[in-house]
């Protein structure tokens, strides 16, 4: 797990921003629709706005999307936050972005934390990547068009820890394990979630790896009908340590200003100390027990 080293003085309290985009496949309109967020979200006294899976590109036209995907240095929506991020004092969560990698042509799903400064404090690459056959509807295999990422990213904050992911990952909990052993308050899991997945799983999967690890979830999506054709559930959430939803934006795009008190992190962890109950055990499959017996 890689571990940034920005400075933490652990404030006890976050004015966070949450935006519920429909995102466009140029990155010239989603910069006009996260510069207004961005305003919007200073207006409202906001510290940190959380953006969703893809907020920079949702364009599942693969030829025209490598017309327009570059690498970091020269994204231009990733320049565009950390220009915003600056102007306003606002650090910023950019959910995700496509960015050009060296692995046989295949992008990176992107996640970067940018401070209030305009400096990039973290950068997550997607590890968990949705190849999937939905029951009625067409395979989809994400590794056709990204690569994975390798490690784990905990981000030190002056909120204290925030733990990297994106979208997917969220169906993996030993990723939300690690980061809450590892101090954690704040789980970033944005997406850009199907519509069958999302009505049936989205909700319980959030509120899960809150209740397990004792930690706030901040759930940017995308939501409605897209540019590229694609359809995306929405649902933006925030899920605090005990498991209450704490905001849920179900179809409305836009803006929501949440105060997350984060002492409920240390107060859920000591009431119900799973982390430190936690215990290690083996495994041996009942097949290998009864091939030992009849051997």
């Amino acid at each position: 797990m890689t571990k940034t080293s920005a400075p933490s003085d652990d404030r006890a309290t976050i004015r966070l921003a949450m935006a519920q985009m429909c995102s466009s496949n140029t990155h010239a309109r989603n910069i006009e629709t996260v510069a207004g967020l961005a305003a919007e979200a200073h207006a409202a006294g906001a510290e940190l706005l959380a953006l969703p899976e893809a907020s920079g590109m949702v364009n599942k036209d693969l030829a025209s999307a490598r017309l327009s995907v570059t690498d970091e240095a020269r994204d231009p929506f990733i320049a565009a936050c950390r220009e915003l991020a600056a102007k306003y004092g606002l650090w910023i969560h950019t959910g995700s972005t496509p960015l050009a990698g060296a692995d046989g042509g295949r992008f990176s799903n992107t996640s970067h934390l940018i401070d209030a400064s305009g400096a990039i404090v973290a950068r997550y690459d997607k590890i968990h990547l949705f190849d999937v056959d939905l029951p009625g509807e067409v395979s989809r295999r994400e590794s056709d068009r990204y690569a994975p990422g390798a490690g784990a990213v905990l981000a030190e904050t002056p909120w204290g820890p925030f733990g990297l992911s994106v979208c997917y990952d969220v169906r993996f909990p030993h990723l939300y394990r690690d980061y809450a052993h590892a101090g954690a308050k704040i789980l970033f899991i944005p997406s850009a979630f199907a519509m069958s997945t999302g009505k049936a799983h989205w909700p319980t999967l959030l509120r899960a790896r809150a209740i397990e690890n004792g930690c706030f979830v901040v759930a940017a999506a995308q939501c409605g009908h897209h540019d590229d054709g694609r359809e995306t559930w929405g649902q933006s959430m925030i899920v605090d340590p005990w498991g209450t939803v704490v905001e849920d934006m179900d179809k409305r795009i836009g803006l929501a200003v949440v105060d997350l008190d984060l002492s409920k992190v240390a107060a859920t962890r000591q009431s119900i100390p799973s982390l430190a109950n936690e215990r290690h055990y083996s495994f041996e499959p009942v097949a290998a027990r009864r091939r030992q017996k009849t051997a």
